[in-house]
């Protein structure tokens, strides 16, 4: 139970490419200084954290989130520590994502150290602190301390930054005209209500079809025939199963609640998954796991004696407790059929904003709910049960189609990480391909060409069956045209990489062969060289909403043509990991003193959108003139017909800016 929680918590992170506005640091600092003797002093730092958020501390364990670190410049120099930092009251809880037990602050962390000078005449110290301040996105920050030991003022002295650096980082900053604008980004922000209900009915098709799985399908004329025989009276055989649906959607919804209490868990995970090389790979593996478990090669139990033990507590306690209980056993012996539905379903809900918390609750609600109509439908109508199909070796066959589902998401998670890693690995020729080869082969098994391990060899082929079989033959073809590009696969898209990530020399590496410049400062040259306004794209490599947009929206004729006649479109990629000519590598540091290392493409974008836009979304457009006039509010992920507005009012208002 703690693997698939663990997996729910992580894929669910895919949901998340897109994270929103950056508030204030919801920390705020301060220090204080006791005199112990003449040479010794005690220096505490108190930081008071906002409500919800949280900051690790120096000793959470290794393997987990980072810890906070102290660095006490001129420390051996001027003076020497007297011991560790100690800290105030802290919290601890175990980190299913790093299966460690992580240590952190809520409300109020308070550090202390003790010195002693080596130097009587030194009266002022520098300490940086490192940390991580959490909620629904772990932000790194630093915090300067520059402390007086006789109450003085402080004479501030700057953190070195070498020229390079200096030159480097200012021109990351712009003199942008017009930034009221980028205060009304309400364009694209009321979709998340929609996307809740995206969730909820994804996750009860999930629990639909985990209906017609060996684990649960025979499970439905037992239980409804146990409660209406075991009671006296109908109606209280019917509330009994009514009660029992109710406690299977209680039980689901409750694997969600500890993601609105764990606000210590690093969520910072959850919004960089879908850029993060190396959980991608994992989730390729897992999933692959998953598939081979339902051709029937292995099986996905959770140890027995937890559902012997939940039987006899069903008939022991008996009433309402026992009802639940027996719930909670049918959770845990189909554990084996739901566990990789839920994880398939929950890892490819790639397109939600919101709280990951509710997001999750919503999916596994839905998901409950159509597990438990069923037990709830037959008893109302127990004459139902007798059109129900009798269990038998079509349930095999259900599991073997959702095991070739899951190795084509398993190669979604692994394109993922070759377009961030910029492997070249998985064009979209090839994982076009992959999907052409699953899909087939699924085709070829419903058309009993072969056969799994756990199959019958004496199955007869249903009609449902080979009504199947022509879909995936079908959908294959409907790959093959789309890889020969007689068709535009905007069925799929976000799933499949980029149509310019190509095995083929392309004339242009840009979405749907447009002309784009991927450095900003070459994009608004051109743009003043041509008189025409710039759209700003920063977007990712592993954004899915990224390449809906480009797929669905972009390729529209109208908006097609705006993009590539009336608009110099700069796209800024804050997901690559490419690293940057060592020349052009540098530290950039915030107004606040915090300096950041800018190594690769990514973080150099992903620090210019934060510092002048104050967001980290991808997609998040902005247009501008060629004198950086901000023209209109931002946007993210909207439909086509507002998006071709938006692009519209951009032109009119820089016409008008032209004019004046």
């Amino acid at each position: 139970m703690r693997l698939l929680i663990s997996i729910l918590f992580l894929l669910i992170g895919n949901i998340f490419s897109t994270y929103g506005q950056l508030d204030e640091n919801p920390a705020t600092w301060s220090h204080e200084v006791n005199k112990v003797s003449d040479l010794e002093y005690e220096l505490i730092f108190k930081g008071k954290i906002a409500e919800g958020w949280h900051v690790y501390s120096q000793y959470t364990a290794e393997g987990g989130s980072l810890p906070s670190e102290f660095t006490f410049e001129k420390a051996g120099e001027d003076y020497v520590l007297i011991g560790k930092t100690t800290e105030s009251e802290t919290i601890k809880e175990y980190s299913d994502i790093f299966e460690v037990e992580e240590t952190f602050f809520k409300k109020e962390a308070i550090f202390t150290q003790k010195i002693k000078l080596l130097n009587p005449d030194v009266n002022q110290i520098t300490v940086n602190l490192f940390y991580q301040i959490c909620q629904e996105v772990c932000i790194p920050m630093d915090e300067f301390f520059q402390i007086s030991l006789d109450g003085s003022a402080f004479v501030a002295t700057e953190k070195e930054i070498d020229e390079n650096s200096l030159a480097l980082g200012s021109s990351l900053k712009l003199d942008l005209k017009n930034t009221e604008l980028l205060a009304q980004n309400e364009l694209g922000n009321s979709s998340k209500s929609s996307n809740l209900w995206m969730i909820f009915g994804l996750g009860f098709l999930g629990g639909l079809i985990a209906l017609l799985t060996p684990c649960v399908f025979p499970m439905i004329p037992l239980t409804v025939s146990f409660f209406t025989k075991k009671s006296k009276k109908r109606a209280k055989g019917i509330m009994d199963a009514v009660l029992y649906g109710f406690f299977i959607v209680l039980i689901y919804f409750l694997l969600s609640l500890p993601f609105h209490l764990f606000d210590s868990v690093d969520s910072q995970i959850l919004n960089t998954i879908a850029t993060n090389i190396w959980l991608n790979v994992f989730f390729f593996v897992i999933f692959v796991f998953f598939a081979f478990s339902f051709f029937g090669y292995y099986e996905l139990t959770l140890p027995s004696s937890w559902a012997n033990k939940m039987d006899e507590a069903s008939f022991k306690v008996g009433g309402g407790l026992g009802i639940f209980f027996m719930a909670l056993t049918l959770a845990i012996v189909s554990f084996s059929c739901t566990g990789p539905i839920l994880g398939g379903l929950l890892g490819s809900t790639t397109l939600a904003e919101g709280n990951v918390a509710i997001n999750l609750s919503a999916g596994m609600v839905g998901f409950g709910l159509a597990l438990a109509l069923p037990f709830t439908l037959f008893a109302l109508f127990p004459a139902w049960l007798n059109s129900l199909p009798k269990s038998g070796g079509w349930m095999t066959t259900v599991k073997v189609v959702l095991g070739f589902l899951e190795l084509a998401l398993a190669f979604k998670f692994l394109s993922n990480a070759d377009l961030v890693g910029n492997w070249g690995l998985l064009k979209r020729e090839i994982f076009l391909g992959i999907w052409i080869l699953l899909f087939v082969l699924l085709a070829l098994y419903l058309f009993g060409v072969f056969r799994f391990p756990h199959d019958d060899p004496k199955q007869k082929l249903s009609p449902t069956r080979k009504i199947v079989g022509l879909v995936s033959l079908a959908f294959s073809v409907y790959l093959i045209l789309g890889l020969s590009g007689k068709v535009n696969l905007r069925l799929l898209s976000g799933f499949p990489p980029p149509d310019f990530y190509t095995v083929q020399q392309t004339d242009s590496d840009c979405p749907l062969g447009l002309d784009c410049f991927k450095d900003f400062d070459e994009g608004v040259a051109y743009a003043k060289a041509e008189n025409k306004p710039i759209l700003l794209d920063f977007t990712g490599w592993a954004c899915v909403n990224c390449r809906k947009m480009e797929e669905n929206v972009w390729s529209q004729a109208s908006i097609y043509q705006m993009l590539k006649e009336e608009y110099v479109l700069i796209s800024l990629y804050v997901d690559d990991r490419k690293e940057l000519p060592v020349d052009q590598q540098f530290d950039f540091k915030y107004d606040s003193g915090r300096v950041k290392t800018i190594e690769t493409i990514g973080q150099k974008w992903g620090t210019f959108q934060t510092i002048n836009f104050n967001a980290a979304s991808q997609p998040y457009y902005v247009l501008l003139s060629p004198n950086l006039e901000v023209l209109s509010e931002a946007v993210q992920y909207v439909d086509a017909e507002v998006y071709e507005e938006w692009l519209k009012s951009g032109l009119n208002n820089y016409e008008l800016s032209m004019n004046q």
